[in-house]
């Protein structure tokens, strides 16, 4: 910000609380930071502000992307629910709503009843309750997982930022990567402004997930590139 000669201002929350303090009176405002910060100031009257809660979900998104997002053909559930483990031994579960609650991944069923066990019964656990929803889906084995950047649907920049087996490491993501990103940004738009992480897999790519830019972290994403593509879109 900086370097491009942009107004910013820092904010902190007060201890407890999604109250915080900020001094500008402008509206024209980008909102970036914790999941908190983007929640909270996604009601303000700040343009562009926060996309949090726009298409973010996985059962709106979904259906828009149909047989192209990974988990097509999951479900989603309250956490307290029973699961069947009879058609699979291992399944990927994740949170449906709020992602940065745990951290999705594949469990057994003997994992899942420990997780779920400890996380109910933890009197320091406010964000996790048995009304939880959570999305259930089949394990896919992923070969590399990428982070695109997406304004105006047009991709930005973007990077890997997993790698498994013994892949041959790339430093950029794929022209095939990058064209499948562009495709789908066309196919629906989620937000003005969004990342979509995408997986390859099955000799195929795939969206994983969609995140809101607000929160999202860069990982090896050109951070100057994201800034110039909202100014010049919201310019």
């Amino acid at each position: 910000m900086n370097e491009l000669n942009l107004e910013y201002e820092e904010v902190q929350f007060k201890p407890n609380s999604t109250e915080f303090d900020f001094k500008t009176k402008r509206k024209d405002i980008f909102v970036y930071g914790s999941v908190k910060l983007a929640k909270v100031t996604a009601e303000f009257d700040w343009h562009p502000g926060s996309f949090y809660g726009n298409n973010h979900e996985f059962k709106k998104y979904s259906a828009g992307y149909g047989v192209h997002s990974i988990n097509y053909g999951s479900y989603i559930c309250e956490i307290k629910e029973k699961i069947d483990w009879s058609k699979s031994p291992s399944l990927f579960i994740k949170p449906s709503e709020e992602a940065k609650i745990f951290t999705g991944k594949i469990f057994n069923q003997y994992e899942w009843n420990d997780f779920i066990y400890y996380k109910l019964n933890d009197p320091n656990e406010k964000r996790i309750t048995e009304k939880t929803k959570i999305q259930i889906s089949e394990p896919y084995h992923l070969t590399k997982e990428a982070r695109i950047w997406i304004v105006g649907k047009k991709v930005v920049t973007s990077s890997y930022y997993r790698f498994h087996g013994n892949t041959e490491y790339e430093e950029n993501v794929s022209q095939i990567g990058l064209e499948f990103a562009k495709k789908m940004a066309e196919l629906f738009n989620v937000a003005d402004a969004y990342v979509m992480d995408i997986a390859y897999t099955l000799n195929e790519w795939k969206i994983m997930e969609i995140n809101c830019i607000n929160s999202a972290g860069f990982y090896k994403g050109d951070v100057k590139k994201i800034i110039l593509a909202l100014e010049k879109f919201y310019g």
